[in-house]
């Protein structure tokens, strides 16, 4: 059975502690609209990820700021990443 944008996404939340950025997920799997992936994980499986704003610089010195997802463990604990 061939695994769908989500199910990787899935995957990738369940499996890593760092989570995964828009960039990531188009490097790694060609995904362009990842934030569409989370709502739906968020709202149609439940799953509770956190959207964690992270800010750095880009190739021409300018700050530019993006999300990193992050599924929150069962205890709904945060830890530094």
């Amino acid at each position: 059975m061939k695994k769908t944008q989500r199910d990787r996404i899935r995957q990738v939340l369940l499996e890593s502690k760092n989570g995964i950025t828009s960039w990531e997920a188009f490097m790694e799997f060609g995904i362009t609209r990842l934030s569409a992936i989370i709502f739906d994980l968020r709202h149609k499986e439940g799953m509770n990820i956190l959207s964690k704003s992270e800010t750095r610089k880009n190739r021409y010195g300018d700050s530019t700021t993006f999300d990193r997802y992050v599924l929150l463990p069962d205890d709904g604990q945060i830890s530094l990443f």
